[in-house]
């Protein structure tokens, strides 16, 4: 992908079929949807791709165990479909995961494997394993850091387990290569409204400032948690539709959870499921569900929610987590439907809700990255009717996405898929960008300027929290190799030292939002550094 050719090609188009507002799973997943029903079509992000929501996810492909108890058969049985689809369709992105739910009761261990025996059936064909009970012996070997007094056993069964970011960006790139416009940094300013009908949209690029406009047959808005701030472009009085609600994760090192199988607890007392997850050479831990008044592109987790994840995480695990030892932080808004008034956000719906206005705009809320696909497909046979366009078939339910392999390698190199072997011979060819970047994570300096030229990476945040996961990984190490990102970047873009002076200083603020206190030492001396490092790293270095 290339911004300039893509900035070009969306100007340079009069008359779309559709526009595509929000560069997240749903708008990616109908831009790829709609290119492959041939359609013209563009999408344009106001930041960058899987930005807000769609990066933060817990990272998880699930049909939802807790619906099963809520009774929601339809929304478990549509989601795990799709994770079969997703893990078919993109499986150098995802892969199969073990969850062991600990029983200190007896009766749990039948409780819960009896409703996961109906979880199972309802994945059909797409099952990715079955479920079992599993002894005591069992359940220690396969969680070893968990606290044994009191187990009795546990449950095993089997769910999906994804990049998310990484699969925006591979969506965009399916688009691009299907005939789309995808562009990140362009917002949408406001809508073209004819005879009070929606007929486009006014945008602003935002690395030159410049205004223009796309007119389109149907408009659709994908903003996710900011869907009714374009709605409000269009009817400034529009009731809203979406509550958001903030689910905090934190990363802890690898040993915490030093198995291949997660942790699941199924039940808090606020009604929620927390997750102990292996993920990427790190663990996982989530997640919360707060309601918030406003949605923030950037929102940061309270004191209340790290509290309340290292609480029960000290429930689980022998030796306890502290704030010492987590190595970063994140939160994500997701947007809920709202029905009804008052109650907790965890009541209400995951599923997804099509919203048509008076003059045409197609508004798409709810639902999650597993069910992307299905959403997409959904949006656009409504968006179909709204343009007055001969309906076409859906052609993604077999679709393999940019990257997709079938041998998928080990090493950071595992997530590029098939582009693998050309991130190799790029740097056979320039045997300087083999070097590794910094000591406490696996990135490359190849892997910045393929971001760069191949990925759409403008800002240094762009490769280090969204092409590589560096800065959910670990936040200190992330500030210390800004400078040396910047500076690979500034040469790809033809940008300035100021430039790069200004990209490490916005990314340093931000990269200490991650940390579980703003820290004055990262990015200090090494001695300083390694004062900092997470009590359970010392503790197992030494």
């Amino acid at each position: 992908m290339n911004r300039e050719r893509e900035i070009e090609r969306l100007k340079g188009e009069t008359d779309w079929d559709f526009v595509i507002i929000g560069g997240g799973a749903t708008g990616l997943g109908t831009a790829v949807d709609a290119a492959l029903r041939g359609y013209r079509v563009a999408l344009v992000e106001q930041h960058d791709f899987a930005k807000a929501t769609s990066s933060r996810s817990t990272k998880l492909l699930h049909g939802g165990v807790r619906y099963l108890k809520q009774g929601n058969i339809g929304l478990v049985r549509d989601a795990m479909r799709e994770r079969g689809l997703v893990c078919n369709n993109a499986p150098h992105l995802s892969g199969t995961l073990g969850f062991v739910i600990p029983a200190y009761k007896w009766h749990e261990r039948y409780f819960y494997g009896a409703g996961l025996k109906l979880y199972d059936r309802l994945a059909g064909k797409l099952s990715l394993g079955r479920s079992r009970l599993l002894s005591r012996e069992e359940t220690c070997e396969r969680l070893p850091t968990i606290d044994h007094r009191g187990l009795r056993g546990g449950v095993l069964y089997y769910d999906g387990q994804f990049d998310d970011s990484r699969m925006a960006v591979n969506l965009a790139q399916t688009a691009v290569e299907h005939g789309a416009v995808v562009v990140n940094y362009v917002r949408a300013t406001s809508l073209i409204v004819e005879g009070k009908r929606v007929v486009g949209v006014a945008l602003k690029d935002e690395e030159t400032g410049a205004d223009f406009e796309v007119r389109a047959k149907c408009v659709i808005n994908a903003a996710g948690v900011f869907s009714d701030r374009i709605r409000k472009m269009e009817t400034s009085d529009a009731r809203p539709m979406l509550v958001a609600s903030q689910g905090s994760h934190l990363i802890l090192p690898r040993e915490f959870l030093p198995g291949e199988d997660a942790l699941m607890v199924p039940k808090t007392e606020d009604g929620r499921v927390i997750f102990a997850l292996p993920w990427q050479g790190r663990t996982l831990l989530g997640t919360t569900d707060l309601a918030v008044d406003e949605t923030s592109i950037e929102p940061r987790p309270l004191e209340e929610e790290i509290d309340y994840l290292l609480e029960y995480a000290g429930k689980y695990f022998k030796e306890a987590p502290d704030k010492s030892d987590v190595l970063s932080t994140f939160s994500g808004l997701r947007p809920l439907v709202s029905v009804g008034k008052g109650g907790s956000t965890a009541a209400l719906s995951r599923d997804h809700t099509i919203h048509v206005s008076d003059g045409g705009l197609v508004t798409i809320l709810g639902g999650k990255w597993t069910t992307y696909r299905q959403m997409a497909s959904d949006v656009l046979d409504q968006a179909e009717k709204v343009a007055e366009v001969e309906p076409r078939v859906c052609k993604t339910h077999d679709l393999r996405l940019h990257g997709w392999t079938s041998s998928v390698e080990d090493g950071p190199f595992g997530l590029y898929g098939s582009d693998a072997g050309m991130l190799r011979k790029l740097k056979k060819e320039s045997p300087e960008l083999e070097r590794r970047m910094h000591p406490k994570i696996e990135l490359e300096a190849v892997q910045v300027v393929w971001a760069a030229r191949f990925e759409m990476a403008r800002t240094v945040e762009d490769v280090l929290s969204r092409r590589v996961r560096v800065l959910l990984h670990d936040a200190r190490a992330a500030i210390e190799v800004a400078p040396a990102v910047a500076e690979i970047l500034a040469k790809e873009l033809g940008r300035d030292e100021n430039w790069c002076r200004d990209q490490v200083d916005s990314f340093t603020k931000l990269a200490r939002r991650y940390l579980v206190a703003p820290d004055s030492s990262a990015g200090a001396d090494e001695e300083e550094s390694a004062s900092a490092e997470p009590r359970a790293a010392r503790r197992h270095a030494s």
